[in-house]
């Protein structure tokens, strides 16, 4: 199944190979884009001895960091970016996408809202700010969420998928059953088996 730290990957891995400009710091985004994340960081790290605020070369070394699955040390990364640059939405969302994946729902909520409250924010903020909620148990709040995150991008199969579960946890089969096959139609393959499961 396709995660959501693995949809917010391909969300900034446009922006992520354009972040650091100079020739410095091209070995780590180098080492990175082969999958050599302990070498970005070391990459990053001997570049941030003589630029230690530079919140873009902090921020990746926050993505190598979190591709090693070493929580506390991508989390002081991204923190130490967003003391420099609060409003960057990348940051926020992916502080918001590490303390969802490690369990911390209320710290995920708190940052998605903060990328939400940025002029122009991304469909991606409100989708988080909707997983949230869902985990927090928070039903009108999340599909109101989902349904903003899917109006501004409606070939997010993810979100279909997501608010189909919210549907279904509800008993709203009808609507669920639309968005698991609207997820399906925009390639999210894993809610194939919940067609089966609830749309006999």
């Amino acid at each position: 199944m396709i995660s959501i730290k693995n949809l917010l990957s391909i969300f900034l891995l446009a922006s992520f190979f354009v972040a650091c400009g100079n020739n410095s710091s091209n070995k780590g985004d180098a080492f990175y884009s082969e999958g050599q994340y302990k070498e970005a960081i070391m990459a990053y790290a001997s570049y941030l001895e003589n630029k230690p605020n530079h919140v873009k070369v902090l921020y990746n070394k926050g993505r190598a960091h979190e591709e090693l699955d070493e929580f506390k040390l991508a989390e002081q990364s991204f923190k130490q970016a967003l003391k420099h640059d609060s409003k960057n939405t990348q940051i926020l969302l992916s502080l918001s996408n590490l303390y969802h994946n490690n369990g911390k729902p209320e710290l995920a909520l708190m940052y998605a809202d903060n990328a939400v409250s940025v002029s122009g924010a991304p469909a991606m903020a409100y989708f988080l700010k909707a997983r949230s909620m869902h985990s927090l148990g928070n039903v009108k709040e999340a599909l109101r969420e989902y349904n903003t995150a899917i109006k501004m991008s409606p070939t997010n199969g993810q979100a279909y998928y997501y608010r189909g579960m919210l549907y279904a946890a509800t008993d709203q089969i009808g609507n669920a059953c639309k968005d698991f096959k609207a997820a399906v139609k925009n390639d999210y393959a894993p809610a194939k088996e919940s067609i089966k499961k609830y749309c006999k």
